[in-house]
């Protein structure tokens, strides 16, 4: 897939969000570190504020309270009438929504990170929910260029049946962020490591476009859903199979078949902007 140049406003403020899952402790922890000290995610220009999203699960050690946070910032759970009958995350969602919101607005925040950990062993890992967004394309190149040689995957969630409300959506350029394998409730040294510097080097990268630095053309290769393949089942509905020993561990190949596909961009903007 291609998409053309890009010639954007500069970026002013950025939210990082840690705990939409209160189980996956990687952006919890990260949040609450920058919550204290936030010098090492500050970049002249720039408003970045850490954020925890979901705190009443992340007191609990558990994904979600009544549903989950990152499937409800639908414009329907957005504007619900305000009411304590209402699941905690839909109240909650609202809240955000004010907060960093309104969703589809110009006055939304211009990007979120959304910190999440899988116990699935896809190593470090950027969403993104539309191919044509030359920004973030060409932000996500700089990622994994920086990240090498560890190597940074590009997950493309454009398959219609994927199309959920997520906690990012609010604001113009959602970023999900998943590094693992990591337990749920449980702290690994290096995946922590990894997922710091994938926020510096996108923090580095709005740094560079805000100040004019010119991009050349990039491509990256991303990954997309293709079809979800169940395990066989008996005439019960029982599971009647296992994930042979040789499929199990690389990420690709859990239970899915993925495309794969480049993205193209090249990068030009503005050597001065009206304030």
């Amino acid at each position: 897939m291609t998409s053309c140049n890009f010639t954007e406003e500069p970026v002013k403020k950025i939210a990082i969000f840690g705990g939409t899952h209160g189980n996956e402790l990687t952006g919890v922890f990260l949040v609450k570190h920058w919550l204290e000290n936030g010098s090492e995610i500050q970049r002249t220009g720039l408003e970045v504020k850490p954020f925890i999203t979901n705190p009443k699960a992340v007191e609990k050690c558990t994904r979600y309270i009544d549903c989950d946070l990152n499937r409800v910032f639908d414009i329907e759970n957005l504007g619900k009438m305000i009411s304590e009958d209402l699941p905690y995350e839909v109240r909650r969602a609202q809240e955000i929504n004010y907060l960093f919101g309104p969703k589809n607005s110009e006055d939304s925040y211009d990007i979120i990170f959304d910190l999440h950990n899988t116990t699935s062993n896809m190593g470090c890992t950027l969403i993104l929910e539309d191919s044509k967004n030359d920004f973030l394309i060409q932000m996500f190149h700089y990622i994994k260029t920086s990240l090498a040689p560890l190597p940074c995957y590009v997950y493309l969630i454009e398959h219609p049946s994927l199309k959920y409300a997520t906690t990012r959506s609010i604001a113009k350029y959602p970023v999900g962020v998943e590094v693992g394998p990591q337990p749920q409730g449980v702290l690994r040294a290096d995946i922590l490591d990894q997922m710091r510097k994938m926020i510096k080097h996108a923090l580095d990268f709005i740094h560079h476009f805000n100040e004019g630095k010119e991009f050349p053309s990039c491509a990256i290769e991303v990954y997309k859903m293709m079809e979800k393949v169940d395990y066989p089942r008996n005439e019960n509905g029982e599971i009647s199979a296992i994930i042979h020993p040789n499929l199990q561990n690389p990420w690709l190949l859990h239970l899915v078949w993925f495309g794969q596909e480049e993205c193209h961009s090249e990068g030009r903007r503005k050597d001065s902007w009206d304030s």
